[in-house]
């Protein structure tokens, strides 16, 4: 049985671990799960590359990180996945610097927000948390490929049962707009894209993985109204009495603290069990 639960922290998993001369790339690094995950990476010697779309909310995650670890090895980034145009320059950017990249931590994202759309007109939640992340792990692989031995770890969601992909309709073009929907949908396909991920590119040693953080009160949340929190617990309501397999009650939906969060996406970036595993 796993010594590890749902109160493990970042700092736990990492114990006795040394990354040295490992690079990691975080998006969405400028607070929240994002900081957290960098500023435990860092601490176990890892070098990592901060990226987020606000430059100052990013810098004061780093003053943050540094204030409790002098030491860390960090380095700031632009990237703004809600335009196509900036996630090609943003690579271009990494790829003019770097030659190779052993972790990358798609981390960044949208939730429950109300119906907008991205510099290039995709349904934004989808735009943000899937298109810009998808594009951007494209534009890494020559960086992923020279590492070897690298991963990749999308920050998915267990609302990924809210809602599956839409193929026939993924922008709300012909639907009415749920913000639910909309986030559940991008969830999943971040969890399908780290699967077929996987399946194409395993046998080259580039593994990817999907993780469900669990609920984490982060600046994420920041567009969600009563009526919206509601409407959460009421699909998960409803979900956990159609599962036949429910034992496990609502613990979907316990509040986790940011470090316990983060660690999901951690153990995910260094266990050594799933150096063969993926998707």
């Amino acid at each position: 049985m796993s010594k590890w639960n749902k109160e493990t922290t970042t700092n736990e998993i990492l114990e006795g671990l040394d990354l040295s001369g490992k690079k990691v790339l975080v998006t969405g690094a400028s607070g929240g799960l994002g900081e957290e995950t960098a500023r435990a990476l860092a601490a176990a010697g890892a070098s990592v590359i901060m990226a987020a779309r606000d430059n100052t909310k990013n810098l004061e995650a780093k003053e943050r990180i540094l204030s409790s670890n002098s030491e860390a090895k960090l380095e700031l980034h632009e990237l703004n996945l809600a335009s196509l145009e900036d996630v090609r320059s943003s690579a271009e950017e990494f790829l003019s610097k770097n030659e190779s990249l052993d972790l990358l931590v798609n981390n960044a994202g949208i939730m429950c927000t109300p119906f907008g759309h991205t510099t290039d007109g995709f349904e934004q939640q989808f735009g943000v948390n899937h298109l810009g992340h998808y594009l951007f792990t494209g534009l890494m692989m020559p960086a992923l490929e020279k590492s070897g031995a690298s991963r990749v770890v999308c920050l998915s969601s267990g609302a990924h049962l809210i809602c599956g992909v839409n193929l026939d309709d993924p922008m709300f073009e012909r639907r009415d707009y749920d913000g639910w929907d909309s986030y559940g949908q991008s969830k999943s396909a971040n969890a399908l894209f780290a699967r077929e991920f996987d399946r194409r590119y395993a046998e080259k040693g580039i593994h990817a993985f999907s993780v469900h953080p669990g609920m984490i009160f982060t600046e994420l949340g920041r567009h969600m109204t009563e009526e919206d929190m509601a409407s959460l617990m009421e699909r998960r309501k409803a979900q956990i009495s159609a599962d036949e397999d429910s034992n496990s009650s609502d613990n979907m939906m316990s509040p986790k603290t940011v470090e316990a969060g983060a660690a999901t996406t951690v153990w995910a970036c260094v266990e050594k069990s799933l150096e063969s595993q993926g998707g």
